[in-house]
């Protein structure tokens, strides 16, 4: 049995083969066709037609030298002298044609040829002093004369005979050597039609086969797409069950850890508090298996981004330090962590995923540790380029060589002994190493059994200056939040209770409504300092509701800040939330911590009596003087006329009224994308007019467009406003409006 390839490999070399032999042949053609047309050239060239045709003029030449012979003998008169004068010298010129070398060579072998070319040059010889033209010949050796001239008749008639025959011999000859040159010619052309006939045929063979083939490779390949449709058709329904699986799951670990941290604030007896602490890790335990589940479908379809920020790295890693020293304290085990001096303290990366990575491998180190240490070592590692490397070592059980190839296999414990005593899905190294890969880094691994283990992140350093110390505040830190009106958003029964009680706890109001549609109204109908907004409501989720609030004609309802709360802890849910005008996201279980953080975000801290309204965190207005930057107007006029300069600050300030409500209309449509579109263009003319105060707010809205609250971004924008008119007054002023 052949295999696969050898079909069309056979078939590769018959083409081939036949390909040569049809060159051959055709070689063949090619020589026959130039000696047919040799022989024709030969023929040509020859002369022999020419030759013979002479010895017939010799012929013809001598029966009429012959006749006036005759009339001289009968009449000696001297013009028939002369006419047999001049008609012998026409014989003599053609005997002399009879001695020509094509003629010579055509009768070669020819033995009456040269007798009777020798007796004709012998009679010359002798007649030529006998017609001597100075003397009258002598009748009796112009009679013996003409009898040896009679004599040469015979012959000469013999030559043309000769010649005739060797001329139609050559001929036959000739058109013999053309006939059978034509009968090979006709053959090799039959055996070339025969041949391509042949050839024609394989191609036709070999071209269908090769449009099957195309056809069968055209329905493959819609297979394929359709295949592939089918795979992405999958994989996005396998997102979109994962974020409602994650809405589904996290949305009663709202509940169920809201009402444990509830609960754990009143008292319990030992008992009772033990109980509750088992049920509250238990409810850690799951929400962090969900959250690697989460991670690596994430990594799987790419759709797991990074968020690289200015970083105080030292702050993270003593926030690690404290989180993870209760676990090692729980199990009498040491944790140390040094961090090198030549450490930057700000560097830019992405926090979460970094805390992430550095939380799974000390916390492998603390759970397969029984005793002895865990340490944390940060160092940077000389370049080029430089690197940042968190080394953490154990003093636990170590691994051998096979075990620690299994180590980063998805579902794949190192030890599945050790894994079933501890427990765990196996996923958390695997997503940990892909992480620092994105990042552009890598996890290393050295372990020796009964020695313990060294896990080492390496990742690019990029070291970010420190950023300048805030100003002072007025307010002294103690000073607690002031009451906030709270709309909230939310049609889980648990969830609203959950939340009530930790706003109570914080000392705040909160209105619940069960749907976005309802939200929308309670906005209409009285003023919030704040919506918490669930994503997964019924009659209208919680995106629709964020764009219908921002699109309310009233100012103050429209840029209400809003929160998202969503149990989707998908990248691309944030982007939309921020997309949809909403100021920040939190994600279900909601802690204590988390909501009062986001609150201070969005509001800081104010005197319990205070106004109603939060203060807006803007910066101070400048004064006149910093309206217009003289040093920037000097460097514009170094390459613009004074004319030109006051034209375009003239038409800048004209369309400023077009920019305004450019921006408020994104501000109520919920586009900070547009919003800082208008704004980035604005700051960049204003900054080459020298027109200072108009810069600095347009740059101050260009950067919180995404994450100010609303009330805030409208503030700045009201504040572009007002600026406008004083920056026109100013340049009226400085003489730098065209006086149009």
């Amino acid at each position: 049995m052949t295999s696969r390839g050898e079909g069309p490999l056979a078939r590769r070399w018959g083409l081939a083969a036949i390909g040569g032999v049809l060159a051959l042949v055709l070689g063949a053609v090619v020589l026959v066709q130039g000696r047919q047309l040799a022989l024709a050239q030969q023929a040509l060239r020859s002369g022999d037609g020419y030759s013979v045709t002479s010895l017939f003029q010799l012929e013809v030449e001598t029966l009429r030298l012959r006749d006036q012979w005759r009339t001289v003998l009968e009449a000696a008169t001297p013009e028939a002298l002369d006419s047999l004068r001049l008609r012998y010298e026409i014989w003599v010129s053609r005997i002399d044609l009879a001695r020509a070398p094509s003629l010579q060579a055509m009768m070669a072998g020819e033995p009456d040829y040269a007798a009777a070319v020798s007796q004709l040059g012998s009679f010359v010889a002798d007649t030529d002093r006998l017609l001597a033209a100075d003397e009258a010949p002598d009748p009796a050796a112009l009679q013996a004369a003409f009898e040896q001239f009679n004599g040469l008749v015979t012959p000469v008639h013999g030559l043309s005979l000769a010649a005739a025959h060797r001329l139609a011999q050559r001929a036959d000859d000739g058109n013999r050597a053309l006939q059978q040159q034509s009968r090979l010619g006709v053959a090799l052309s039959v055996f070339l039609f025969a041949l391509c006939a042949v050839f024609a045929g394989l191609a036709m063979r070999q071209m269908r086969q090769l449009q099957q083939r195309r056809l069968a490779l055209e329905d493959l390949t819609e297979r394929l797409r359709e295949a592939r449709g089918d795979a992405e058709a999958a994989s996005e329904a396998k997102s979109a069950f994962l974020a409602n699986m994650s809405h589904e799951i996290r949305t009663p670990f709202q509940g169920l850890l809201g009402m444990l941290s509830l609960l754990r604030e009143s008292g319990l007896t030992p008992r009772q508090a033990e109980h509750l602490r088992v049920a509250t890790e238990s409810a850690d335990h799951l929400l962090a298996i969900l959250n690697d589940i989460l991670d690596m479908s994430q990594l799987e379809s790419g759709r797991l981004t990074l968020n690289p920020a200015p970083l105080d790295l030292r702050a993270l890693l003593t926030q690690t330090d404290n989180l993870m020293r209760t676990q090692a304290a729980a199990k009498s085990l040491a944790l140390y962590l040094d961090v090198a001096p030549d450490v930057p303290e700000w560097v830019v990366a992405d926090a979460t995923r970094l805390k992430q990575i550095l939380f799974n491998l000390l916390s492998n180190a603390i759970k397969f540790c029984e005793r002895g240490s865990v340490a944390m070592d940060v160092r940077v590692l000389s370049g080029p380029p430089e690197r940042l490397a968190f080394v953490v070592t154990d003093t636990g059980v170590g691994m051998d060589a096979q075990t620690v190839q299994r180590l980063f296999r998805r579902f794949a414990p190192g030890d599945p002994t050790l894994q079933r005593r501890h427990g765990g899905a196996g996923l958390g190294l695997e997503i940990s190493r892909n992480l620092a890969r994105m990042m552009g880094g890598d996890i290393t691994v050295h372990s020796v059994p009964g020695e313990g283990s060294r896990f080492c992140l390496d990742l690019p350093l990029q070291r970010h200056q420190a950023p300048l110390p805030a100003p002072p505040s007025a307010l002294t830190p103690d000073q607690p939040l002031r009451t906030l009106e709270i709309l909230v958003a939310e049609d889980h029964p648990v969830n609203r209770q959950y939340l009530a009680s930790l706003l109570e706890t914080l000392h705040h109001k909160a209105h619940f409504v069960p749907d976005g549609r309802q939200a929308v109204q309670a906005v209409q109908q009285r003023r919030f300092d704040l919506v918490l907004m669930d994503l997964h409501m019924p009659e209208l989720d919680g995106i629709g509701a964020t764009v219908a609030i921002r699109a309310l004609p009233d100012r103050a309802a429209a840029t209400v800040p809003i929160v998202a709360l969503t149990a989707d802890a998908f990248q691309e849910t944030r982007e939309r939330c921020l997309l949809a005008g909403m100021n920040d996201f939190l994600t279900k279980p909601v802690s204590p911590q988390g909501l009062a953080t986001a609150l201070r975000r969005l509001f800081g801290r104010v005197a319990s009596d205070g106004p109603p309204a939060p203060a807006p965190t803007v910066a101070p207005l400048p004064s006149e003087a910093e309206l217009i930057d003289p040093a920037a107007v000097a460097a514009a006029l170094q390459g613009l006329s004074h004319e030109r300069l006051a034209t375009l600050i003239t038409s800048f300030l004209d369309q400023g009224g077009q920019t305004v409500a450019h921006m408020r209309a994104a501000v109520r449509s919920g586009q900070p994308l547009e919003l800082r579109v208008h704004a980035h263009a604005a700051r960049g003319a204003a900054l080459n007019l020298g027109l200072a105060a108009l810069a600095q707010t347009a740059q101050a809205l260009h950067e919180g467009a995404a994450h100010l609250p609303a009330h805030e971004v409208a503030h700045l924008v009201q504040r572009y406003e007002s600026q406008l008119a004083r920056t026109r007054q100013a340049a009226r002023d400085a003489g730098l409006l065209s006086p149009a």
